[in-house]
């Protein structure tokens, strides 16, 4: 099985970012995490990340053919973004959402998900094992 995990604004500074939320895990440290636990299930992992929208976009159709599942944490673009649930809507790829804080427990506008009516399941607050729980999801917990 091939996953691309995708990830959205700022998750590129992990362990910068508010360390008191997202916790001292590096993005360096979470795409091992995700590489060891794919490595149980011989599953392919690929991984993107970007600040801007429509290369999120790109990604997603880009995966169109060539990926069995994403991964997606779209960071605050989960909130604003039609294009990427469009994009989801378009490939008709399994789509895991995931957040590594509980969203619904922290500002209002975070309650929103454009993104969630194209995915299969939300895993959110669970830090970044959320990903891991992601992936067992799509390779049916072969991992």
């Amino acid at each position: 099985m091939k996953i691309l995990v995708i990830n959205g604004p700022n998750l590129n500074m992990l362990g910068i970012r508010e360390p008191d939320l997202y916790g001292h895990e590096t993005y360096a440290d979470l795409l091992e995490k995700i590489r060891r636990h794919a490595e149980k299930s011989g599953t392919e992992v690929n991984f993107f990340q970007s600040n801007h929208e429509g290369d999120l976009v790109d990604a997603i159709q880009g995966a169109y053919g060539v990926q069995d599942g994403i991964i997606l944490n779209p960071g605050a673009y989960t909130h604003t973004s039609v294009a990427l649930l469009d994009a989801l809507k378009a490939v008709g790829i399994r789509t895991v959402e995931v957040h590594i804080t509980d969203v619904d427990e922290r500002e209002p506008f975070r309650k929103i998900s454009y993104v969630r009516a194209a995915c299969e399941k939300t895993i959110i607050g669970h830090g970044t094992d959320g990903y891991l729980e992601a992936m067992d999801a799509l390779t049916g917990g072969k991992a």
